[in-house]
């Protein structure tokens, strides 16, 4: 991540079985394609395998993985990508 980037949530912990990971920076400019000003890699993994998954990689621009499929993914700001992604956690944990 570039030096003027700033980190604004991290965490990492055990949840049912697995580990959640959630990195989430604002950064001076949109990742293309988002519009927004964050940068973010959320997952949720467990036997090795990744669960769930938000991210916005240049190029590909805001997405999730729910198991092997991937969708695009509607960002609004940071409480509510923390939020969406947290339901699909306990979707998928059930």
């Amino acid at each position: 991540m570039k030096k003027n980037a700033e980190l604004v949530h991290r965490e990492k912990r055990s949840y049912v079985g697995g580990t959640v990971e959630i990195l989430v920076w604002r950064v001076p400019a949109p990742v293309p394609p988002s519009e927004h000003l964050f940068k973010y890699r959320l997952v949720f993994v467990r036997d090795g395998k990744r669960m769930i998954g938000y991210d916005n990689e240049r190029g590909k621009g805001d997405h999730r993985h729910l198991g092997k499929r991937q969708m695009p993914y509607r960002f609004v700001d940071e409480t509510q990508l923390l939020d969406d992604f947290w339901q699909d956690v306990k979707e998928a944990s059930k």
